[in-house]
């Protein structure tokens, strides 16, 4: 059974869809079998995984209004993983799904589809608290967040894990956070420093000892529809989330024992 896990923060620009694609391309790699499920408009995660979001024969709208099951949506991408696609559709299910029974449920019950094929199940959030994104969190059984080391992205924290208490509460009590992630890292900064150690304090273990560093083959990347590992294997940024992939296993193979 796969680990269903979302990528979220309600704070923009923190690295968030980086994060989702280049993990799945790094589990991956350590020969894990990975679903990107992309459950942002935007469609971010769907191009940087080099299929265009525009030319999808079916996405995650569909599978969400329940006109295709999921197993028909997945595409293949040439990177290593699969992906269930997004693109702007997705932005008019909120209205169309509103009044549906069960509605918060339609992507955990669609995911329990496919969950035996997997080893991993990553799923993507928008920057805001919606319909969609609530659906994502009572699909998953944890969160990693990503976020810079900055004041602004303490606040957003803060926001964020009183959602998922919300979340867990209602709709969804095994929820829990996975992971926290440091990018956009720059160790000579001194708020950086101090932020960091913050989040040392109040997560402990569950921050993760990787961070991803500014990087400028990781901007560059997603131009490309590439993963990083794929792009520039040898740049800091495909390093850390090779390391970021590997201490996720790490940990899990411990739980396990």
């Amino acid at each position: 059974m796969a680990h269903i896990i979302a990528i979220a923060n309600q704070k923009g620009g923190v690295g968030k869809t980086t994060t989702a694609v280049n993990l799945a391309a790094s589990l991956a790699v350590l020969k894990k079998r990975v679903l990107l499920v992309d459950m942002d408009s935007q469609g971010n995660a769907t191009m940087g995984s080099g299929i265009q979001k525009n030319d999808l024969q079916h996405s995650i709208t569909d599978v969400l209004l329940g006109e295709v099951d999921v197993a028909t949506a997945i595409a293949q991408s040439e990177v290593g993983y699969k992906v269930l696609g997004s693109n702007r559709d997705l932005a008019g299910v909120e209205l169309a799904i509103a009044e549906q029974d069960g509605r918060e449920y339609i992507l955990r019950d669609a995911l329990q589809q496919v969950a035996q094929k997997f080893d991993y199940i990553l799923v993507d959030c928008a920057p805001s608290l919606s319909l969609i994104t609530v659906n994502a969190l009572a699909a998953v059984d944890a969160v990693i967040i990503p976020m810079q080391c900055e004041y602004y992205a303490l606040e957003g924290l803060a926001d964020l894990t009183q959602t998922i208490d919300k979340i867990q509460q209602a709709l969804n009590p095994k929820l829990e956070i996975l992971g926290v992630l440091r990018t956009m890292y720059d160790a000579r900064n001194a708020l950086t420093r101090d932020v960091s150690a913050e989040l040392e304090q109040y997560f402990g273990r569950k921050l993760y000892d990787t961070v991803v560093p500014r990087n400028v083959r990781l901007a560059e990347a997603p131009a490309h529809g590439l993963p990083i590992i794929y792009f520039e294997k040898s740049s800091k940024g495909a390093i850390a989330y090779l390391n970021l992939a590997a201490e996720i296993l790490k940990k899990a193979k411990l739980k396990r024992t």
